[in-house]
């Protein structure tokens, strides 16, 4: 798989997310509005491997015809069954570098919480990180400041902010140099498509400071 520029936003969600029934739709017409600007993550600690495979399925569809990415939290065998583009990993999930070894063609995200893991897993074969200070902080600065530390250490590797992340916050991480953020109830409890321009906007506001 070509590793494509990596998405500015990265619209997570969980299982009250996966088990509204609009979500597919709602998924589609976010990847249709945003094409490889965004990255969807299917995530439910208490949603079956099953009805991940089967979401999986029906978005790979629309990921491949938009150039969206779909990503599969913490299972890399589910997103190679399935075919789409990759995997976020956890601090509970197998390492990027054992990850890597089995799939070496897949899109890899892995979570980072201090600037010596991001240093570790970049160089392991991470093909992003998200970042986010242990806690999420809830101080915009404390963010800010961790992120630009994050990608400096990351030494070119694409970093992507979490943690109470809001359009103007998406504006500051992207003037520390972050690649893109990471939002679920943002985007999803409300109009998603146009919640996904605003976070996109005020990212590519904040990159070009």
């Amino acid at each position: 798989m070509n590793h494509r520029t990596t998405p500015a936003l990265h619209a997570l969600t969980n299982d009250v997310v996966l088990a509204d029934p609009g979500f597919v739709t709602e998924a589609t017409a976010v990847m249709h509005a945003c094409r490889q600007r965004v990255a969807i993550h299917l995530r439910g600690s208490e949603t079956t491997p099953h009805r991940l495979l089967e979401l999986a399925l029906e978005l790979r569809v629309v990921g491949e015809s938009t150039g969206s990415w779909v990503l599969i939290n913490d299972r890399v065998d589910i997103a190679m069954v399935a075919g789409v583009s990759g995997a976020q990993l956890t601090s509970r999930s197998i390492t990027i570098a054992d990850a890597r070894r089995i799939a070496p063609t897949l899109v890899l995200g892995a979570s980072v919480h201090d600037t010596a893991d991001a240093w570790i897993t970049a160089q392991s074969g991470a093909t992003f990180l998200v970042a986010g200070p242990a806690g999420n902080s809830a101080h915009s600065t404390d963010t800010t400041a961790f992120v630009r530390e994050v990608v400096e250490a990351a030494d070119g590797c694409p970093v992507i902010a979490i943690g109470g992340m809001t359009p103007d916050r998406a504006h500051q991480v992207a003037s520390a140099g972050a690649a893109g953020v990471a939002a679920m109830r943002g985007i999803w409890l409300d109009d998603a498509v146009g919640a996904a321009r605003r976070y996109l906007a005020a990212h590519d506001e904040g990159f070009r400071r």
